[in-house]
């Protein structure tokens, strides 16, 4: 455990500190993102934060293979991550084009989609899952690979449609990785195996990178990730989550804290847990589209409706909006890795509790705060 904070926190330090750099190239290219009518920032703000978080993301990778545990990992840790971050590496690099010129959609798409492909080239991708009973159902080359893409395009896209408030993304992608961490690492203990896991590191050095920027992007933001931030995060959470599927052994991703295999959920929880972390904003995606459609224009045609818009027009600040599509990822996200490990009466209290707690600070607060309506225009 010492050494996945090592990690998280040499991800978070030079993250944080290249993210001064990147700004400075942002500025000095061109990629400064102009104020837009459905923005909430009044003033230009340089992109490109995925670049000081790619180098977040490789600088622990350099730094975990050099540490007395983890540097005794089975040769296929290493080579999944890498594998990871080259793909992340190819897909911020199509995000920092598009920060800078301004790609079309179908170019950006197509960028993605060659990051996924050497996503799977390189052998990251679904090839089989175990179900509770410990037999094995297999997916042919094909198959997986539809799979894989389906996963890694819709994460990266939703990530980069939820990028719409400071913080916001980089907040939600964080606390779904330290998610997908505790999962990892408790499959391990429950399992009684190594603690070295492709899963566990990557999500140690995502979540190190995502706080690390966010202190530079939390409201009043001083720098945005951009595209080659949002798709960055998003391969990397989506690829991380993939390679837990072929490093544990027939029937062990089905066990419970209590090490029987009754349930589906654990093993299902690589494919779910990306999608169930961005339910929000995917929802938020499917009534854009229904509401623009409804009202005769392009589903692609930008408007000030979505989700977090709506949190500011009912009373929320800016930074308290933020924080509260932060309680719902990590409702959704831990709430689903607490169902898929322990069993029992207190785990579906307790997720009934919190989110209890999450609606009512979603809706009382901004009663409490009272009427922001003098405030609310500055903002936007």
């Amino acid at each position: 455990m010492r050494e996945y904070v090592v990690v998280f926190l040499v991800a978070a330090a030079v993250t944080y500190l290249l993210t001064v750099v990147a700004r400075e190239f942002a500025v000095r290219t061109g990629a400064v993102a102009a104020v837009r009518d459905r923005d909430v920032h009044a003033e230009p703000i340089p992109y490109l934060g995925g670049v000081a978080m790619l180098g977040g993301l490789f600088a622990a990778f350099l730094v975990a293979k050099h540490l007395p545990f983890l540097s005794t990992s089975q040769p296929w840790v290493w080579d999944d991550a890498l594998a990871v971050l080259g793909s992340g590496a190819l897909i911020c690099g199509v995000g920092v084009l598009d920060d800078i010129f301004d790609l079309d959609a179908l170019t950006k798409f197509g960028g993605q989609v060659l990051a996924v492909g050497l996503l799977v080239y390189t052998g990251v991708q679904f090839r089989y899952f175990y179900q509770s009973d410990g037999r094995v159902f297999s997916l042919d080359t094909a198959q997986g690979a539809l799979l894989t893409a389906l996963i890694v395009l819709t994460t990266v896209n939703a990530v980069n449609f939820i990028d719409g408030l400071d913080g916001l993304a980089a907040g939600v992608i964080g606390i779904s990785a330290v998610a997908l961490f505790v999962f990892c690492y408790a499959l391990t203990v429950i399992n009684d195996v190594t603690r070295a896991t492709t899963g566990a590191m990557l999500a140690a050095a995502l979540a190190g990178a995502c706080l690390g920027f966010v202190a530079h992007n939390f409201h009043p933001a001083r720098l945005f990730m951009g595209d080659s931030g949002s798709m960055l995060i998003g391969l990397v959470l989506s690829g991380s989550a993939i390679t837990v599927t072929t490093q544990f052994a027939p029937g062990d991703l089905a066990k419970g804290a209590d090490g029987a295999g009754s349930s589906l959920l654990p093993v299902l929880l690589p494919v779910v847990l990306p999608v169930m972390i961005l339910i929000v904003p995917l929802a938020d995606l499917v009534l854009a589209v229904v509401r623009r459609t409804r009202a005769g224009r392009s589903p692609f045609a930008p408007d000030k409706q979505h989700l977090h818009h709506r949190l500011l027009e009912i009373g929320h600040s800016h930074r308290l909006a933020v924080l509260i599509m932060w309680l719902w990822a990590g409702l959704i996200a831990f709430g689903t890795v607490a169902a898929s490990i322990y069993t029992g009466r207190m785990v579906w209290i307790g997720i009934a509790v919190a989110l209890a707690v999450t609606i009512g600070l979603t809706f009382l607060l901004p009663l409490l705060r009272g009427n922001p309506d003098e405030e609310l225009p500055q903002r936007l």
